[in-house]
């Protein structure tokens, strides 16, 4: 028995990698959530599929029973694919998931995604580094366990270029953090619905940019490459603008 813990990509269903549509291929069950493109099952023909998607506020599933899940299909099965939008590493409790496996001696392989903490920017034509603007990037959680007892997001970052993922509803609250340690008007992007037909850009910047209509699931980029993209944006061909 194994489980392939597999990287979606991060929406766009031709960005998943070939190692995976192999494993899925070759699958028994694919136990799947909400940010893994659907169009990407039919790859697993044959396979039983099992979703277990959650958004905040909205779980289909809690972490433990998705744990049960899969140990429970572990040993039914062959070969399960446990496929997680964007990288499974990433904000994406991967490693919650591996530890429960290991525990009860279920053989884990990896294979990874790309995130859209990247993946989503680059498709759009916007750097999270360039040569003499940005030198380093950070990815953050915009959302915190609200359980913990203390918060591990201090918001006082150094990088040149910050990168928010699940930050949209404290949207307000994590720029207000921010602007603590940076300038107001630090440029800002957000990208709704990355590498989708229905993605939608806004820019602003800290001090504006939650006065703006920006729903889930969306990146923000924050720092002087979103003013490097709206150069790259101003070159760019009509039909490519």
């Amino acid at each position: 028995m194994v489980v392939y813990l597999v990287g979606a990509g991060p929406g766009d269903p031709d960005l998943i990698t070939l190692k995976a549509i192999k494993a899925l291929e070759k699958a028994d069950v694919v136990i799947y959530d909400r940010l893994a493109n659907e169009k990407i099952l039919k790859y697993a023909n044959g396979a039983e599929m099992i979703y277990v998607g959650k958004r905040a506020g909205k779980h289909s599933k809690k972490q433990e029973e998705i744990n049960e899940i899969l140990l429970k299909q572990a040993k039914k099965h062959d070969m399960v694919v446990r496929l997680k939008g964007g990288d499974p590493f990433v904000f994406g409790r991967g490693g919650e998931e591996v530890l429960s496996l290991l525990e009860e001696g279920i053989h884990v392989e990896f294979i990874p995604g790309v995130t859209s903490a990247i993946g989503v920017p680059t498709t759009v034509g916007l750097p999270v580094t360039h040569r003499g603007v940005a030198t380093s990037f950070t990815v953050v959680t915009g959302h915190e366990d609200p359980t913990k007892k203390e918060k591990q997001v201090k918001w006082n970052y150094n990088a040149d270029t910050i990168i928010i993922l699940m930050g949209v509803d404290r949207l307000k609250k994590n720029t207000e953090e921010i602007m603590k340690h940076k300038d107001p008007e630090t440029p800002v992007c957000v990208i709704e619905n990355g590498t989708k037909p229905d993605e939608k850009i806004i820019l602003g910047t800290l001090e504006n940019i939650s006065e703006k209509n920006i729903n889930p699931p969306a990146l923000v980029i924050i720092g002087p490459v979103v003013d490097l993209f709206k150069d790259i944006q101003k070159n760019m061909p009509e039909d490519q603008a």
